[in-house]
């Protein structure tokens, strides 16, 4: 899975990058302050790849990852070249969504580009910003394809689908807002990495004592309007949170009465987003945990492990994690008939650990 971070200066982007990351990227209290886009991995939390790792004791457990990509602030104007986000955006063209990071605290001590909270602008202006850039890419590709489509008249299809896309962010909606009943029109759009074509989750960065508001509660209307949810953190206390050893950020986080770190909760927003799951591999060398999309078949589940495994896939074996580890050993589990034989269009489970069988 990967992220990309959005929002106006001094919204707290950077500061929720270097909470999740564990990293020191710059957070400053001036407009763009991130002079460069700040990139990072991190493990997806699973504590099933120990459960498994208990069964096999492997020297590599290897967890699913999330890339986060954190790009200089958006103001207004910036698709024409204001402040310095537009110069980034590429970066976040190829991001399986979005996290728009919203204001909602007040403090005399972090400057606010407009001087006053008010969520719903904030995301108007971004929003706004994202669709010129959508725009501008759009309308090189009508130019090229309408010249194209001159000679080889089954690129008219191509002409409708972009002037409809065209049309519709013209009239100020993101791509996402439209709907496709043909499949294949579909696929063509997901080919053009249009920016607004992404999910959009939206982050509230409000203060420690106040985790809910007026802000939050708008922003949470607006969220709900578009079919999409609101993640509420502290960006601030995430980051100190960040550098406490895992014990004591344990128990500051049980005495805020928090069940997860915001990494932790913003992975599961996004999985669930983007319709996530993840399925397990285990063997005498390597516990694994893999991401798909859910439905998800068996061949397809095999195909992100190598595209070999996908091209001659036979079969599967299939243990649900519950079955697995309550028995003890994979042995165990055959004997009692809960390893199942699966076809390539067996629809894979959260939590399946799969023993991939092909031939090439």
């Amino acid at each position: 899975m990967k992220l990309g971070i959005v929002g106006l200066p001094n919204a707290g982007k950077t500061t929720l990058f270097n909470a999740i990351m564990q990293t020191g990227a710059e957070a400053a209290n001036f407009p763009f302050s991130t002079v460069s886009p700040n990139v990072g991995k991190v493990p997806v939390p699973d504590e099933r790849l120990q459960g498994l790792n208990n069964i096999y004791n492997v020297r590599s457990v290897v967890p699913a990852t999330v890339e986060m990509v954190d790009i200089a602030g958006l103001v207004s104007g910036a698709s024409r070249g204001e402040g310095l986000g537009n110069q980034f955006l590429s970066h976040i063209r190829e991001a399986d969504a979005l996290v728009h990071v919203v204001r909602c605290f007040e403090d005399e001590n972090v400057s606010h580009v407009y001087d006053d909270i008010n969520p719903l602008r904030d995301i108007e202006t971004v929003n706004l910003e994202l669709i010129f850039a959508d725009l501008e890419m759009l309308e090189r590709r009508i130019t090229r394809t309408e010249k194209a489509a001159r000679t080889d008249k089954t690129l008219l299809r191509e002409v409708t689908i972009l002037t409809r896309i065209k049309e519709a962010l013209e009239e100020g909606h993101p791509a996402r807002a439209l709907t496709w009943d043909d499949a294949e029109d579909l696929k063509f759009v997901e080919t053009l990495t249009l920016i607004t074509q992404k999910p959009m989750l939206y982050a509230a960065n409000v203060a420690e004592d106040v985790m809910t508001s007026d802000a939050v509660d708008k922003l949470a209307a607006f969220a709900e309007a578009e079919g999409t949810r609101v993640f509420v953190s502290c960006a601030k206390l995430e980051a100190e949170l960040s550098t406490l050893p895992p014990e004591e950020r344990a128990l500051f986080l049980e005495d805020l009465g928090i069940a997860q770190n915001g990494l932790d909760r913003l992975i599961a927003a996004g999985y669930e987003l983007l319709g996530l799951i993840s399925f397990l591999t285990a063997g005498p060398k390597e516990v694994r945990a893999w991401t798909i999309r859910r439905g998800s078949t068996a061949q397809q589940a095999a195909g992100k492990i190598h595209s070999d495994l996908e091209r001659g896939f036979i079969r599967a074996e299939v243990v649900p994690y519950a079955d697995l580890t309550a028995q003890g050993s994979y042995p165990a589990a055959k004997e009692k008939g809960l390893v199942r034989v699966e076809g390539k269009k067996y629809i894979v489970q959260d939590g399946d650990v799969m023993l991939i069988l092909f031939n090439v």
